[in-house]
């Protein structure tokens, strides 16, 4: 088992407990906002100062976070194991390399910019406002690096590459409804990979997986990598 490629992929789910809403928390930032207004190019073509607010107080939010322990755990799981260990995230925060980790962010970083009209990334400052200007051509295009809901994720040749050569598949605190990273498991699957699921309840696809972990992600995912840095 010890030369095996593991490809994890990490939700909303596993920064909850580093104090980082999910989508359906009540209170939280999304729930003040509808999803169309800050998290659409339809929402910023009509109100870019309100996405800019929305995504200043998110990045605020995930520059005073620390990664908790199933962060940790996982950084040691691509330290220690002696195969690939491929995280890709649907997360913005960042969390996975303030613990150590490498990861492909299939839905960008808050710590991004982006120009709209020329395509230049540069690191986001701390506030954004409609007009910023890009670095590289001067257009007021600048826009939180971030991917919404119709547009198409990122890096999506290089993670379907992974999960057709991995040999064990991980989804860690998804709700197995966004695609198309809900399809996933199925790929995996479909490549022989022996697949498993770590969430704090059922998902939409449970009944995709082999295995299953219940509980808070900071337990049940270090003692999942416990047992398999035992094993080697």
């Amino acid at each position: 088992m010890a030369a095996e490629k593991i490809v994890i992929l990490t939700g909303a789910g596993i920064s909850a407990e580093s104090g980082l809403g999910t989508f359906r928390d009540e209170g939280g930032l999304w729930a003040q906002h509808r999803i169309e207004d800050v998290a659409t190019p339809e929402g910023f073509a009509r109100n870019p100062a309100l996405v800019h607010s929305f995504y200043n107080a998110r990045r605020v939010q995930a520059a005073e976070a620390a990664p908790n322990a199933a962060h940790e755990a996982l950084a040691r799981l691509q330290r220690d194991w002696p195969g690939e260990v491929v995280i890709v995230t649907q997360n913005v925060d960042g969390l996975h390399e303030k613990a150590g980790a490498r990861a492909i962010h299939m839905h960008g970083e808050l710590a991004g910019a982006l120009c709209a009209a020329c395509g230049q990334r540069w690191p986001a400052p701390m506030e954004m406002a409609p007009g910023t200007a890009c670095p590289a051509c001067t257009a007021p295009a600048g826009r939180p690096d971030i991917v919404w809901f119709g547009e198409i994720p990122y890096h999506m040749e290089i993670i379907a590459e992974h999960l057709q050569s991995c040999d064990l598949f991980a989804s860690v605190g998804t709700s197995g409804q966004v695609y198309p990273a809900a399809g996933f498991v199925q790929e995996a699957a479909y490549s022989g990979a022996h697949t498993v699921e770590l969430n704090l309840a059922d998902s939409d696809i449970s009944r995709a997986f082999d295995d299953h972990r219940i509980g808070p992600a900071s337990e049940v995912v270090p003692a999942w990598v416990a047992e398999l840095l035992a094993s080697l």
